[in-house]
């Protein structure tokens, strides 16, 4: 297993501890890990408050440090899509008022009643009205479920009678035709409410402009558009006032546009996370249907991790929990029952299960009010985005710093007659020179610095992280991954370990009973009842059939048997049904006293049934076959008679093994008889009864296959390769995890199969802390593993160094998904608690998709990277230019408008280009991305200042000797000037422009491959090139240009494409493994270290 990645400061610039370095940013594989001087240690820094290393459940104090650090021009842009950190307040403000509104109301209900019943007036609840189709009317529904109100119920005749008004059956639930949901609807509303609307293009358009640099050069542009009329006249005086104008608005509408797009897509991606499919009762059949198309009368069944998803009342329950934290605010599991059977939409079922009906949907329930009042939040910190914020800020007071030198340069050569026109005319002299002249040539001198601050602050660099990942959300939906955390998305790319459960997702979740044991009989085929006496048929089948949480439905006219449940449910009560057991039958010759839910702590689930012919008492248990197997004290052969098992729990042992050693899971199902007299008579204490688990009967022992996934040794050969390592953690035997285990390449050989390489949960959970992490790195298969387990496996490896995944479906891996760095919860098998507590959901609940996501993680920071290169290389190159120009010559061949133009090919279109690119295979060649690693490594620095160096030289070549180079001698001083800045501006931008695809593979000879899967790259390409003629050939007046004949436009695409065979032949050099920015900070960060100790000691003394 690989370690962790380097780390440096969060800015990107300043690097901390280095444990890794990297030959290549997009192929290739790390380079061994050297030794790291001590003193290194030093280097740390604690104070800088870019140095976020997971943002995941970080404090709001952190969050605000580097908000207050950043250098921002326009916050309300910048801080879009970070998280509202007072928006979390509102909502519980919101919360708290809605809830009180109705604690209030019952309460005044409850004192109301009392009173009445205090001078034996009675019961006065209204009669029901009837509502169209139905007895009852929905302010009555309303009142009832928000005010819990109890002698409503019983006058309406309870949940039956309710049901009855309803026109629902609560056994099979509603019709379930598209007449009958509509007739619901109209009558009681759907479950959907009303949304607060997005922001509009407008609101976009609006932040755009709240740019500082861009207020004051459109205020400059103003003064300069009046000081023109006022002394050229309106035909000519406009032009420099309305081409900055114009220059303006252009960035202001194209970013606008740019935000407006990301915003949409952050909209759909949350309105997908809304989507919850949940299952209901449907005409007597179970069917999966979005959380929107719940109507009041329906029957949904709950287990643990649901979420309640209307109001209702509760039919029947068996040990059912409610956590109402989400409406309460307290964090206290209320229990259901009939005497208390209200339930409120928007809680989670924490325990137990039940089945409810629908008595309150969408805007009439408190979580309608409290979701239609309060917006959705998409904002949130990512690691990468506080780092990028720290870069611009480190790149932005340079760009400052630059500005301000310029402006002061230039106002010292105006002022003192050093600044010429392009004729050779002196522009101010003193007491010659008109008022409005001076103070029109100041305004020019402060539009150009104001615009090396506007291209020299890289305002959408951190937006660039928003933009990369919401493209990233998007295509990832794709591949089956729904994002609920942005930076998931980043820390993915980072992983090092993926700690994967076993069903389901390395394995396909279509289990069949392929093996069973009844007595010492091995059944075969397994379905075959001509083999089992009635008596042990009939007592399976009762077994089967009542201690589940699945359903069987049997359609008229013959059809297929339609089985429901989870797949182990559905594989056992499929057997049974191929053995002959009519369900339906055999759940109403019964009756359930008592259930104890399957728990994943114990791993196996009970339940109590009365005989109606004779009144006897059967307690069934099923689950994990070796812990229900040690509680058996009999078996039931296949003949029917009952045997002692001492003797034979070899024979039964040797079973279990040789089944989980052919990667099969094993269930046993057993029973016990009980005297009726013993059952706790009193509901209150037959809830809490603790059902009988000693001396049980078995009856058999099942063998459940559960194929492996197609692709998914490939998927773990990936993640090897890539140095991600795979641990497996499951609930099911050794044995069984061991099998599958080689199957998917997880464990290479048999030889790998040792302690502690494979591990028993509870041996793990025996450890110390101390001794827990040193296994734990060693740990690649755990069986029979608890979700605590799984949580302290995760808190071991983070400790370690890990940056770890874990997948998760059940309500009990909430913890383990929260405290991992990345939690992945299963689409399909993932409770509502295990998806809200994921980052990530993933769709399809299949390995592969993991490994996507680890290869999306990469390229956002690939990307990310390329972007970085880019746009770096322009800053450097236009800064440098024009504070040359300006402290030798006193003017700068880039004017304000053509800066304008290249800030839009830099920062929103480039970003648009480099920010999307799709990931690459060669991205999983390497080792992991590191948290901290330097965001600018020594191959960008290259290639960075190799582009640069190139750029520059040229051009002031140009700018100095353009006009014997290009023979203007000839022409008048103000053409010849006017040419030789054209061309500047115009070879620069075509730099740009192939620059753009050196950006694209910063460590690759080919910067072509793949270009083409790349359409939006090769539009904004193509974009660019086309706007770049119509502004050299046809705006002129507007960006001081002239029009350049074929000869120059050549040379301009001549110097620019030289940047490709440059880019080839610089990628020879080699780069130093020590990160360049370390050779810098070193030395500072001693000497400043040995300042404070200095100051610590002489403090002491």
């Amino acid at each position: 297993m690989t370690s962790r990645g380097s780390s440096s400061s969060a800015n990107g610039l300043l690097p901390v501890t280095i444990t890794r370095n990297h030959d290549d940013m997009e192929a290739g594989p790390g380079s061994a890990k050297e030794a790291i001087e001590d003193d290194d240690e030093l280097l740390e820094d604690p104070n800088d408050p870019f140095d976020i290393a997971n943002t995941k459940n970080a404090p709001h104090e952190t969050l605000k440090r580097w908000r207050q650090a950043a250098l921002v021009l326009n916050a309300s842009r910048r801080f879009r899509y970070t998280l509202d950190l007072n928006k979390g307040e509102d909502k519980e403000q919101r919360r708290r008022m809605i809830r009180s509104h109705a604690q209030v109301i019952r309460a005044a209900l409850l004192f109301r009643l009392a009173g009445e019943r205090q001078i034996g007036i009675g019961s006065t609840v209204e009669s029901p009205t009837p509502s169209g189709d139905y007895a009852i009317g929905l302010e009555q529904l309303v009142s009832m479920t928000r005010d819990h109100n109890m002698s409503a119920l019983q006058q309406y005749g309870g949940v039956k009678g309710l049901s009855s008004m309803l026109k629902t059956s609560i056994e099979k639930g509603i019709h379930g035709d598209d007449t009958d949901i509509l007739k619901r609807k109209t009558a009681f509303g759907s479950n959907t409410y009303p949304r607060k609307k997005g922001r509009s293009f407008w609101r976009f358009l609006w932040e755009a402009w709240q740019d500082l640099t861009l207020i004051i050069l459109i205020i400059a542009a103003v003064v300069s558009l009046v000081l023109g009329i006022k002394t050229e006249g309106l035909d000519e005086g406009w032009y420099d006032g309305g081409s900055i104008a114009f220059a303006v608005l252009l960035v202001i509408v194209v970013t606008a546009v740019s935000d407006y797009r990301q915003s949409l897509q952050f909209q759909n991606l949350n309105a997908e996370k809304q989507n919850i499919q949940l299952e209901v009762m449907r005409g007597g059949r179970t069917v999966k249907i979005s959380i929107f198309d719940i109507v009041v009368g329906d029957v949904i069944p709950l287990k643990i991790g649901d979420q309640v998803p209307a109001d209702g009342v509760l039919i029947t329950g068996h040990s059912l929990a409610i956590d109402e934290s989400s409406m309460t605010g307290e964090s206290k599991i209320v229990h259901k029952d009939l005497k208390a059977p209200f339930l409120m939409s928007g809680c989670k079922v924490a325990d137990g299960v039940g089945a409810m009906l629908v008595t309150g949907v969408g805007i009439n329930t408190e979580w309608g009010l409290l979701m239609a009042s309060i917006s959705e939040d998409t904002g949130e910190e990512t690691p990468l985005q506080v780092r990028l914020n720290g870069v611009a800020t480190f790149i932005g007071i340079v760009g400052l710093s630059v500005a301000l030198s310029v402006l002061a340069v230039l106002l010292g050569r105006y002022f003192t007659g050093h600044t010429k026109d392009s004729d050779g005319t002196i522009q101010f002299v003193p007491g010659k020179t008109s008022i409005s002249n001076a103070v029109d040539g100041v305004i020019k001198i402060f539009t150009i610095a104001v615009t090396i601050v506007v291209v020299a602050v890289p305002e959408g660099l951190p937006l660039a992280v928003t933009l990369t990942l919401a493209y990233s959300m998007r295509k990832m939906m794709a591949d089956k991954a729904l994002v609920r955390r942005l930076s998931a998305c980043e820390t993915m790319g980072s992983s090092t370990t993926i700690c994967s459960d076993k069903t389901g997702t390395l394995t396909l979740n279509q289990m069949t009973v392929v093996e069973a044991y009844v007595g010492r009989k091995k059944i075969n085929p397994p379905h075959d009842s001509t083999q089992l006496q009635p008596s042990v048929l009939s007592l399976l089948n009762e077994g089967v059939a009542q201690n589940t949480t699945g359903n069987v439905f049997l359609p008229k006219g013959g059809e297929e048997v339609e089985v429901s449940g989870s797949p182990t449910e559905k594989a056992i009560l499929s057997w049974a049904v191929k053995l002959g057991m009519n369900f339906d039958l055999i759940r109403s010759e019964t009756t359930i006293l008592h259930v104890f839910p399957f728990n994943s702590e114990k791993k196996r689930g009970g339940v109590a049934l009365k005989q109606q012919l004779d009144s006897k008492v059967h307690i069934h248990w099923k689950g994990a076959a070796e812990i229900v197997l040690g509680s058996c004290t009999q078996y039931l052969d296949s003949n029917g008679s009952v045997n002692s098992i001492e003797e034979d729990k070899e024979f039964f042992g040797k079973a279990i093994n040789e089944m989980a050693a052919s990667s099969l899971r094993c269930v046993a199902i057993a029973y016990r008889s009980y005297d009726l007299d013993e059952v706790p008579s009193d509901e209150e204490q037959l809830s809490q009864w603790a059902l009988p688990d000693e001396n049980l009967v078995l009856l058999a022992i099942v063998g459940i296959k559960d194929p492996c996934r197609p692709g998914v040794k490939d998927a773990v050969r990936v993640c090897t390769v890539a140095g991600v390592k795979v641990r497996m953690v499951t609930g099911d035997n050794l044995q069984t995890a061991k099998a599958i285990a080689l199957e998917c390449g997880i464990l290479a050989s048999n030889e790998d199969a040792t302690k502690p390489n494979i591990i028993e949960g509870k041996t793990f959970r025996a450890l110390s802390e101390k001794e827990r992490e040193q296994v734990a790195k060693r740990i690649t298969v755990m069986g029979r593993s608890s979700p605590n387990d799984k949580l302290l496996l995760v808190q071991a490896l983070r400790k370690g160094g890990d940056v770890v995944a874990v997948t998760g479906d059940g309500t009990n891996d909430a913890p383990a998904l929260h405290e991992a760095d990345i939690g992945l919860a299963m689409g399909i098998q993932g409770t509502e608690v295990a998806k809200e507590s994921s980052d990530i959901i993933i769709l399809d609940d299949n390995f592969a998709s993991v490994v996507k996501v680890v290869r999306w993680g990469r390229s956002v920071y690939a990307n990310i990277q390329k972007f970085i290169q880019f746009q770096l290389t322009v800053n450097v190159a236009a800064l440098v230019i024009n504070v040359v120009a300006a402290v030798s010559s006193g003017d700068v061949p880039l004017n304000a408008v053509q800066l304008l133009w290249v800030n839009l090919i830099m920062d929103t279109l480039g970003a648009l280009a480099l920010a999307t690119e799709p990931p690459t295979d060669r991205l999983m060649n390497r080792t992991p991305v590191g948290r901290r690693e330097p965001l600018i490594t020594n191959i960008m620095w290259r290639n960075l200042f190799i582009q640069a160096i190139y750029q520059v030289s040229v051009l002031l070549v140009l700018n100095f000797g353009g006009k014997s180079i290009l023979n203007l001698k000839n022409d008048s001083t103000a053409h010849a000037y006017d040419v030789k800045n054209t061309l500047i501006f115009n070879a620069f931008v075509f730099c740009q422009i192939f620059n753009e695809f050196n950006a694209r593979k910063p460590d690759e000879m080919n910067v072509f491959r793949g270009v083409t899967k790349n359409p939006l790259f090769m539009g904004i390409v193509g974009m660019t090139l086309v706007l770049q003629i119509i502004i050299v050939e046809f705006l002129g007046k507007f960006t001081s240009t002239v029009r350049l004949d074929w000869k120059l436009w050549l040379v301009s695409i001549g110097i620019g494409i030289v940047s490709w065979p440059l880019a080839l032949v610089g990628k020879l050099i080699p780069v130093p493994k020590t990160p360049l920015s370390k050779y810098f900070t070193r030395p500072i960060q001693r000497c400043r270290n040995f300042v404070l100790q200095y100051f610590q000691s002489s403090v002491v003394a």
